[in-house]
This record gives structure tokens, sequence and C-alpha cells, in this order.
């Protein structure tokens, strides 16, 4: 092995590099399940402080630090209450501010999420809405719509909310609102100025306490244009998604909302950066990544593919031709707070792996997951992560994956909390499994998550998968996580690859500037191993031979 991988980083304060985000490796953080400093079971932020030094010895760039707001957690805090203030349980803002300082301190960045489509129901604009008439101006900040039928007693549409159930709620006094997700989630107006000036003093609000970016949720979805009298949801559900003129999502319109929000990023030195999150069409992406936007949209291409080489290589080829074209780089992910962890994923059929994506679970007829190669899933999980980690571009992690985290599917129905279990029940196995707090020792009551009980219960079997237990072990996925994002950090160069052609159709082979290799067998047999010098492996590697679902970081002589 080179000495590349043993290079230390520099610890350095990030400020006056505008293109920071381009390749860099981001490391979510859902809040209440990292660190609990004050024994109540619950993450907060001065946990994450706490364990800034791990994120830093990890080796990553910027931390996306999932909501924090004031929140009764309807939908695990992205129901905001307040979006200029943090929820009591994970703090204070003096609390943020100090996590803010260190994290510069430690050199790395940090990207919060930001929740523009809807409010909490407990907000104050909505609640003033409530209190008020119909036709109000505070209604008006809302969508709300006049029921059908005697008395508005039935819904203005027949709408599915994405959690399940009627996407409308009833007021009593013969309106409803919009809501779709939870029915404690309000759809907000955004054809109201009131409403784009508030988030635009929020983006400054937190730019102004040092915060380096934004991670917009459900980007797609603030504009809408909704006729009247309103389509059916089958209507709905025909409508175009490729011409921007759908009634919800992904409408050209919503690109005047980013421009206004570009204006004010622009204002920083460096300009603030986001991320949308925007499940559109994938040539329908670009527009949110431009430079005048957002500046970057999520690629949840591999997220949704196989273990699959000619899947991956597709995906690869074409999301960095759309990056090239934009202006911006692609991003990378496999696991977030809203999907089945990738270490399970990769363990299923391969047709369930292609399936699961939003936190839909591939469920048997019986209700129940199927069985699980979990020694497979790692294996492939390692493989696929490492040939990410080495591809142009940024690439996004979820805490726990550097430690090879399962999914918990077994959790008691009476322990879960995410809504889209209760509200599709038998349907939907909800979101909790891959929120469940990670461990960072082997001990109970909580493996070093906290001194009192987690707020989502953890297996006894997390005790081999924490921190305490795998940095002893150099084979470990986290001392993987660990070398290869050292390596990244020296070998990175300019956004671009080249693939070297293979005559076996399971492997892939690219090469980066500077004769950084990436080669990646995707079958189960052996094939031969290129020449060159073996920087990293995700797995055990014999002379001459790539093993089966395995990947190797190779260096050659220029």
């Amino acid at each position: 092995m080179t000495d590349v991988l043993d290079t230390a980083r520099e610890t350095t304060n990030p400020t006056g590099d505008a293109n920071w985000w381009r390749q860099a490796a981001v490391y979510q953080i859902y809040p209440r399940s990292f660190t609990d400093s004050n024994s109540d079971g619950i993450g907060d932020l001065p946990g994450i402080t706490q364990r800034i030094p791990y994120l830093q010895q990890l080796g990553i760039d910027a931390v996306w630090l999932s909501p924090f707001y004031p929140s009764a957690l309807a939908d695990g805090g992205y129901d905001v209450d307040d979006y200029r203030d943090v929820d009591p349980r994970l703090g204070t803002l003096d609390d943020f501010d100090r996590m803010v300082a260190a994290l510069h301190a430690a050199g790395i960045r940090l990207i919060v999420d930001i929740v523009p489509n809807h409010s909490s129901n407990r907000h104050p604009w909505f609640q003033e809405a409530l209190a008020s008439s119909q036709g109000s101006a505070a209604r008006a900040r809302y969508i709300f719509r006049d029921g059908l039928g005697p008395n508005g007693a039935e819904p203005p549409a027949d709408w599915t909310s994405t959690f399940g159930g009627p996407a409308w709620e009833p007021v009593g006094d013969g309106q409803w609102y919009l809501h779709y997700f939870a029915k404690e989630q309000p759809d907000f107006d955004w054809s109201n100025r009131e409403v784009q000036d508030d988030f635009l003093t929020t983006l400054r609000f937190w730019s102004d306490r040092g915060v380096d970016g934004f991670r917009v949720d459900v980007a797609h979805g603030l504009a809408k244009n909704l006729p009247d009298p309103l389509p059916s949801q089958a209507e709905l559900d025909a409508s175009d998604k490729t011409s921007g003129t759908h009634p919800m999502w992904d409408r050209d319109e919503v690109h005047d909302i980013y421009a206004a929000w570009r204006e004010v990023f622009n204002t920083y030195d460096p300009p603030r950066i986001a991320v949308a999150e925007a499940w559109v069409e994938p040539s329908r992406r670009a527009r949110y990544a431009s430079s005048g936007g957002l500046g970057q949209a999520f690629n949840f291409d591999l997220l949704e593919a196989e273990f699959d080489a000619e899947q991956f290589r597709a995906i690869i080829t074409y999301n960095l031709a759309e990056a090239k074209a934009s202006g911006s780089s692609t991003t990378w992910v496999f696991s977030n707070h809203d999907v089945i962890r990738h270490a399970t994923r990769y363990g299923l059929p391969p047709r369930a792996q292609g399936e699961i994506k939003k936190g839909m679970a591939w469920l048997l007829s019986g209700g129940t997951y199927p069985l699980v190669d979990e020694e497979a899933g790692l294996r492939r999980a390692r493989a696929a992560s490492l040939l990410m980690l080495g591809l142009p571009g940024s690439a996004y992690l979820y805490q726990g994956e550097e430690l090879g985290l399962p999914e918990v599917a077994d959790m008691p129905p009476a322990k879960r909390q995410d809504p889209t279990y209760f509200r599709n029940p038998g349907v939907d196995i909800g979101r909790d499994g891959c929120r469940v707090p990670i461990p960072w020792t082997r001990g109970r009551p909580s493996f070093g998550f906290s001194d009192h009980e987690a707020h989502l219960p953890q297996p006894s079997r997390f005790a081999d998968y924490s921190v305490e237990a795998e940095e002893r072990d150099p084979r470990s996925t986290l001392s993987l996580y660990r070398r290869a994002l050292a390596a990244r950090h020296e070998l990175q160069s300019e956004e671009e690859l080249v693939w070297v052609e293979q005559v076996n159709d399971a492997v892939l082979h690219f090469v980066r500037p500077g004769e950084w290799h990436v080669v990646a067998n995707f079958g189960t047999i052996g094939v031969p191993l290129p020449d060159g010098e073996v920087l990293l492996a995700s797995g055990p590697v014999e002379l001459g031979v790539l093993p089966g679902e395995t990947t190797v970081w190779l260096r050659t002589q220029a």
C-alpha cells in the first residue's frame, strides 16, 4: 500500500473557496439519532459538537444537518414550527453557533435542511389561518379550497397524500387545506409574496450564522397551479411530468423562486450553496443545478438501481454528461433518512433492490421483510461505496453507513414513529429502520448514543457495528471509509473519467486523471486484476485476481 492512504488531512478554516462543494464528501446527520449529550434519549446539537473529532478523523468535507427546528415530530422534524430557531430538546441558538464554530475550526462546512413546501400545523401563520375567516390574508399563505357537497362537507378533490390517506383536511367551516404529506404539514402557497419574502429572511438568518449551504426539501413542489375545478387523482397521475406544466410538481416557475434565492446566496463570500431534493425526470434536474438556481441537485439514480454493472455504467455516464452540460457537479448517494440502508438493500433479490425508494420496502404478501442475505448485502455495499467514492462529483453519505449498519426491520409497532407506517398499514414499512440511533460503544443502555434508552430501539447486534468495535479492526467498514476518504482527498483531480473497455460485462473499470484506476467486479466469479499498485480494496484481494462483488483502487505509472 502507498503512503497516500496515510497522509493526514490538514485542518483548515473552510473559507474562501467558492467551489468547495463540487467534489465534497458530505455526511448527513439525523440529529435526533446521532449523539445525546443530556441523557434524555434524543440526540442533540451539543452531542454533534462532541463528536466533531470523529467526523474529522472520518475525513468528510461537510455535514448536512437534517431538521433541528422546533417541531412536534409528526414527520421526524420535517414539520417545522419555527424556521429561525432550534428545537429546545436539541439545544439553543447558542449551541448551534458553538457547533458551527467547532465544525469550521475542524475544516468542516455545514449544510442545513430547509423545508419550504410546507410548515407544521403549529406554525404561528397556520394557527392564525385557522383563526381567520375564509378569504383572509392569513389563509392566503396556505392552500385552502372550498369543500364540495352540502356545507362543503366533502373534500375539494379525491387526492391521496404521499404518506397515504386523503391530501385535504377540513377546518370546520366548509374549507379544506392541502397537505401533500402528513395532515400536520399544510402546504404553503408560494404565489404569495409574503411567503417568498419570509423564506429569503430565513436564508439570510442562517447564512449570517455561518451556514455554508442548504439542502432543499421537496424542491420540485413549491410552485403549484391548481385549476378550478380541481382535477381528480387519476387526472393528476396522468398529467405530463416532463414539460414543466404538471399542476403540482416540477413546474417551470419554481425556478423563479430559486433565482431569487441565488441572489441572496451570492451576497455572501464565498456564495452559499444549495442542493435540491427534486424527484423529477432525469432530464429535468439540470435547471435545479444551474448556477442561476440552487447550484446542485440530488441524483438518486444509483440509489434506485440494482447492484448491476450495466445499470451503474449507464447512470454514471448519463449524470456526468448532464453535470457537464449544466456547469454543476453531479451528486452520488446510496442511503439517506428516507430509504432502506444500502447494506440491507443489496442483500435483497435484484428486483427488490431497484424497487426500494423513499422509504418504501419490498414486502412479501404476508407483510414481512423478505429474507435478507446480510453478508452479501454488506459485501456489495462496500464495493458500491468504494466505486462511488472514486467518481467525479460530490458524495453524500448517511450517518452509520460508514459502519455498514443494516436496516432495523423488525421494530415493534409500538416503538415506530414514522407517519408513513401508520397511514399505510401493511403496505409501507416506514422509515424508522434507517433512523435508529447509531452505536458508538458496545455497552448498553444505548451503545454510547446516550445514558438513557434511545428514542428508537437498537438491536443487540449493533454492538458489533459500533465505532468502538470497528476502530480496532483494520478490515472493518469504518476503516475502509476512513482510508477511502483520505485517499480520495489526496487523489481527487478534474471532474472527469475515461472508461476502460472490458471483455467481461460484469466489470466496470475507469481511470481518473493522475492514473487513478477504479475497478469493480459486480459478478460473483473472480476476474484478472489489472496491473498496478493496489491502493485500496473493498474486500480481500488475491494475487492477480479481483474477487466477485469487490472494488479496488489502483495507481499506475503515467
